[in-house]
């Protein structure tokens, strides 16, 4: 197994699959063979399938590692064992269509208030700020914010991509204020993971803490505030290609997803119910 895992991960990286993506595809790829005992080249579509329903069923695996599982075995049998036909005749799973939680302006405001570090403060209030995943706020480095053009550089994003974001005004000033305290060198926020910056798990954690605080009921995660600074701009009537650039969104169907809960949009709609008896009743026939 240790030469076939070797041979992959030399595949993923001339792909050029994201660091991230190459660890879960190989974690998986070694899942399937210790739950079997058996090399994945000795194997085919029968243990797959057996495999695949027994992370649904036994382990209830979640929709979206469902989905990181059956891309890693496509890419090991397609690719690397160039054998497709043993992935091929397997469906890919639908998930179920969830509108996402957002928050109201108001409990961000509380959030960001509650936080008792200001280099989680300052990590946060980018991510909502911009719109940034978690681990690209986290990434950031000090050339990235870009103050004379009111711009974040948001690097090798995912599927490798970059983009600018707006910098704003309030952020930026917050991000001084942060600079001036604390004289990072290299990365914005620098913390203890492996490449020298703040961990996605430290940024979830406080976030957590700051919602306790804060008194905040819903589920709070980075990607929350991700998805409250998308419905948000919706409701202030940016467009939605726009608010797809912004999010780095390959494509708009991803995006439209936050027209389904920008409650501004739907206030503006009147109910067939309401025009009943009112004159412009005699249009519905």
């Amino acid at each position: 197994m240790a030469q076939l895992r070797d041979r992959m991960s030399e595949d993923l990286k001339l792909a050029g699959y994201a660091l991230s993506t190459h660890r879960i595809y190989l974690h998986y790829a070694k899942n399937f063979a210790k739950h079997f005992m058996r090399s994945p080249a000795k194997m085919g579509e029968k243990e797959i399938r057996t495999f695949l329903l027994y992370l649904l069923d036994e382990r209830k695996l979640s929709h979206d590692a469902y989905r990181q599982c059956h891309a890693a075995l496509k890419f090991l049998y397609s690719v690397t064992l160039r054998r497709p036909f043993e992935v091929e005749p397997i469906p890919r799973r639908r998930g179920k269509r969830r509108l996402p939680i957002v928050l109201s302006g108001s409990e961000v405001q509380r959030v960001l208030a509650a936080f008792t570090e200001d280099k989680y403060r300052a990590v946060t209030m980018t991510i909502y700020a911009a719109g940034l995943r978690v681990s690209e706020a986290c990434r950031l480095r000090i050339p990235d914010i870009d103050s004379k053009r009111m711009v974040i550089h948001v690097r090798q994003a995912k599927g490798g991509k970059d983009r600018y974001v707006m910098l704003s005004k309030v952020l930026l000033h917050t991000l001084r204020d942060y600079f001036r305290e604390h004289r990072p060198h290299d990365f914005l926020f620098e913390g203890n993971s492996r490449e020298g910056h703040v961990s996605r798990e430290a940024v979830r954690s406080a976030l957590r803490r700051a919602g306790n605080k804060a008194g905040v009921s819903k589920r709070l995660t980075p990607h929350i505030l991700r998805h409250s600074f998308s419905t948000h701009l919706m409701e202030l009537g940016t467009n939605l290609r726009v608010v797809q650039a912004l999010l780095g969104h390959e494509h708009i169907t991803t995006t439209s997803r936050y027209t389904s809960v920008s409650t501004r949009h739907l206030q503006g709609i009147l109910s067939p119910l309401d025009v009943l008896s009112t004159p412009r009743a005699n249009v519905l026939g």
